[in-house]
């Protein structure tokens, strides 16, 4: 089974998703819909995909920056970016805190915005306290661009896409960031 990644527009971007208790978690439903996840996160390919991406208005999100993503990327957007790989793994229930006040803007793409790209400032640490895909409670400390996958997937957890929080001028397709990226240096 294939799952198809929502766009705009459909209301369940725009829920608050459904906290899961250790039953929920522990069932073979949500195991398998984790792995159906990982397989449609990995085929987009993005680093991230929350469970109201497919439809589905819980609180769950799968993360992962594979090394191979990162391994054509200049030396020194990885180091602006503080970018580096991030094993797999699933969030659920997760409560996000801002650590200090740094943040940094950079643009963000969306799955479920397809095609476009915008300039976002979010908070250059967090923590965030969430339940494994086992139920067990874990705490993530995250910094760089680690830190903007965790805000960027809470986000659909709760019904926000990053073009609420986008500076708004900074729009733009995919082609065209990527085209003339060396004029917004």
């Amino acid at each position: 089974m294939k799952l198809e990644i929502v766009q705009t527009g459909d209301p369940v971007l725009r829920q608050q998703g459904r906290w899961l208790n250790r039953a929920d978690i522990t069932s073979p439903q949500i195991k398998e819909l984790i792995e159906l996840m990982r397989e449609a996160m990995r085929e987009a390919p993005g680093v991230g995909l929350a469970a109201p991406q497919i439809g589905e208005s819980i609180q769950l999100a799968v993360i992962e920056d594979r090394a191979e993503y990162l391994a054509d990327l200049p030396a020194e957007q990885l180091a602006e970016t503080q970018r580096s790989p991030v094993p797999f793994h699933v969030i659920i229930n997760p409560k996000l805190t801002l650590v200090g006040n740094s943040s940094v803007e950079f643009y963000e793409g969306c799955l479920s915005v397809e095609g476009f790209m915008a300039a976002v400032d979010r908070a250059l640490d967090v923590r965030v306290e969430c339940l494994n895909e086992n139920g067990e409670e874990v705490t993530i400390n995250a910094h760089g661009w680690y830190a903007r996958i965790l805000q960027h997937e809470i986000d659909h957890l709760n019904g926000t896409l990053y073009i609420d929080r986008m500076k708004t001028r900074t729009f733009t397709t995919a082609e065209n960031m990527f085209r003339f990226r060396s004029e917004r240096k």
